[in-house]
């Protein structure tokens, strides 16, 4: 119904932002870590939003990037996840952290959003691990979601250097936090990138 608002930054709370746009002050739901992300009160922001309709309520939920909002209708439509647990899971993962710990199998992970047990997050990463693409946790992402994507491969060389950490024993989240660190070259291979996201952990 909304695709987004832009406006002026009225109030922030933990879980809410107050957006105010042609003197009106929209109520949107918001998740703690899009709240740490925001500029101050009175800045100008563009949230990207979903519109939620029940019998008894009206609810914007928002989000700052096309990214976050895509990945957030991904996880309302898993069963016993709805908006509130959507935003939960986003409130301790970024949209990248939770598309790798869906494809790697992270249940540990994902059940560390408030809300969320063991059997939701199986059910998450059952239900969406179809539906989402470790290619995109490389592609460059914008305040405004526009996309500017890396080569295929440096995005095989980096899958390659993930699946070595994670054998090594670190968490999906740890391997991909370092390798999105290290800028690839078109010299570099998988065992070059390896040892560069070994020094970033």
């Amino acid at each position: 119904m909304i695709a987004y608002i832009k406006g002026e930054i009225a109030d922030i709370t933990e879980d809410n932002l107050v957006l105010e746009a042609n003197s009106i002050g929209y109520n949107i739901k918001i998740s703690s870590g899009t709240a740490g992300m925001l500029p101050g009160i009175g800045e100008e922001v563009k949230i990207y939003t979903y519109t939620c309709v029940r019998e008894d309520a009206f609810h914007l939920y928002g989000f700052l990037t096309k990214d976050d909002l895509d990945i957030f209708k991904k996880l309302i439509t898993v069963n016993g996840i709805g908006p509130k647990g959507g935003l939960a899971i986003l409130s301790v993962m970024s949209a990248d952290s939770l598309r790798f710990a869906i494809i790697s199998g992270d249940v540990k992970e994902i059940s560390k959003a408030p809300g969320i047990g063991k059997k939701t997050a199986e059910r998450v990463i059952l239900d969406l691990r179809d539906k989402v693409s470790i290619e995109d946790t490389f592609v460059n992402k914008s305040m405004g979601g526009e996309l500017s994507g890396a080569s295929s491969g440096d995005t095989s060389s980096k899958n390659e250097a993930i699946e070595a950490l994670t054998a090594l024993g670190y968490s999906a989240s740890e391997a991909l936090k370092a390798v999105k660190q290290i800028a690839v070259t078109e010299d570099m291979d998988t065992e070059d990138i390896l040892k560069l996201a070994l020094k970033k952990i």
